[in-house]
């Protein structure tokens, strides 16, 4: 039986006993995006910071020691995400705009695109780059950024991503820009858009992951080991953002029959519905907070 296995920066795992009622492969999820879950469900768009002990308290629950929360939490400050507000001896954590940012594009991909992508226009955008092996860095870093938005490789350095992707935030070097040529572009025949999709992108590991939510999220108990329904509501968002984050949404019309992204997406928005309320009820108990409008904590 499988795990929640929570990765830090130290090198030992993090592991809760929750989920152990079903089968697949463990759920993975790093303390800081369990933490921006949090924050998204309870503080965005609501001008509050978080009590620094719920912050301990909720990631007891997941697992998660007070020691490495409170690590993360301290992390998340000096990257910018977070800003410390002090009442007497009590230290609060609000948003910066870099972390309400974050988490209203995930809101978007959760929300507005979900995981499945029914356009049938055809539509692709090609990028083709060519790097020196001198610049072995910007390659690889190019490649990460590519990746994250959607592109897979189809040939050596010729990526395509469906629909119209917009390059500008991926060469925010100018020194890449000489380098790199993109195109709007559909297919043609004789080409098998079917076949180009196959060789791209690893479909198998793809439909693997969907398969795994769905033998975690699936049933009529739903996690029935954590401790409560906030702890369920966090771990199914967080589960979800990063199936969605590392999903290119292929257009449906050009996936396997049975894509299951679509059973999938239909389990979480069911899943989500039923748990929020109850969610939301556990934290008003659990969440101390003061109003704090969201800040960059400079002067």
């Amino acid at each position: 039986m499988p795990n929640i296995v929570l990765r830090t920066a130290y090198p030992v795992r993090v592991t809760t006993t929750i989920d152990r009622t079903t089968a697949g492969t463990p759920l993975e999820v790093r303390p800081q995006t369990l933490l921006l879950t949090l924050l998204g469900s309870t503080a965005l768009d609501r001008d509050l910071a978080i009590f620094s002990g719920t912050f301990v308290t909720v990631m007891g629950n997941l697992g998660v020691s007070e020691h490495a929360t409170r690590s993360t939490l301290a992390r998340m400050v000096g990257r910018g995400l977070l800003v410390r507000h002090r009442r007497g001896r009590r230290v609060y954590l609000g948003l910066t705009p870099r972390a309400a940012a974050v988490l209203r594009e995930g809101e978007e991909r959760m929300w507005r695109w979900g995981a499945v992508n029914r356009d049938t226009s055809g539509h692709w955008t090609l990028l083709g780059f060519s790097l020196p092996e001198s610049r072995r860095d910007e390659r690889h870093l190019l490649r990460s950024r590519l990746r994250w938005a959607g592109f897979g490789m189809l040939r050596s350095g010729l990526w395509i991503a469906p629909g119209a992707v917009d390059v500008t935030p991926l060469l925010s070097d100018p020194q890449l820009r000489d380098h790199v040529l993109a195109f709007r572009a559909e297919p043609v025949e004789p080409v098998d858009a079917d076949r180009m999709v196959r060789d791209a992108y690893d479909l198998p590991t793809i439909a693997a992951r969907y398969h795994d939510f769905l033998r975690r999220w699936d049933t009529r108990r739903p996690l029935p080991d954590a401790t409560d329904d906030l702890t369920r509501h966090l771990l199914l968002l967080s589960d979800w953002l990063l199936l969605l984050r590392d999903d290119p949404r292929i257009p449906l019309h050009n996936l396997p029959p049975d894509w299951p992204a679509v059973a999938a997406q239909e389990v979480f928005h069911r899943t989500h519905g039923r748990l929020q309320p109850r969610a939301r009820r556990v934290a008003e108990r659990a969440v101390d907070s003061i109003d704090a409008p969201v800040d960059d904590g400079r002067p």
